[in-house]
């Protein structure tokens, strides 16, 4: 049975090659925002004839196709996640990388409240948040 980001593509019209259904079921498998190397070695251990080229080829049709999200977490990688209904945000620990997915009702209210005020109405946004754990922050110098 097809996973999500493989129906999606089918929904899309896309020729599905076997090696792109590799590449679909490892995004529809991820909890994280894995980057194109990342991608190429998981699909790779399922398919070790997949090429990087491949890979690359694979993540732009994809997101050209609305299928994939593409974010650049200020790493120098682009990382991708399945383009999902329903709206959240990201924090980015910038020490381990990591990548914590957010959905703060307050936050979307006070957006959209900006926008307003300012004479304009909201259709979307991005927020991304950049932290340190806590007890490992260090002061800020003036």
């Amino acid at each position: 049975m097809p996973d999500r980001v493989e129906l999606k593509c089918l929904e899309k019209g896309l020729r599905m090659t076997e090696q792109r259904r590799v590449i679909a079921r490892v995004l529809s498998g991820a909890r994280d925002h894995p980057d194109v190397e990342e991608l190429h070695r998981r699909s790779a251990s399922i398919d070790p004839r997949i090429s990087i080229a491949t890979v690359y080829r694979t993540v732009r049709l994809f997101e050209e196709a609305g299928i994939l999200e593409r974010h650049d977490f200020r790493d120098g990688r682009s990382r991708y996640e399945e383009n999902r209904d329903g709206h959240h945000d990201h924090l980015i620990d910038v020490q381990s990388g990591r990548v914590i997915e957010f959905q703060n009702d307050q936050i979307e209210a006070l957006q959209r409240e900006v926008a307003r005020l300012l004479g304009y109405r909201l259709i979307d946004h991005r927020l991304e948040l950049y932290a340190v754990p806590i007890d490992t922050a260090k002061p800020v110098k003036n």
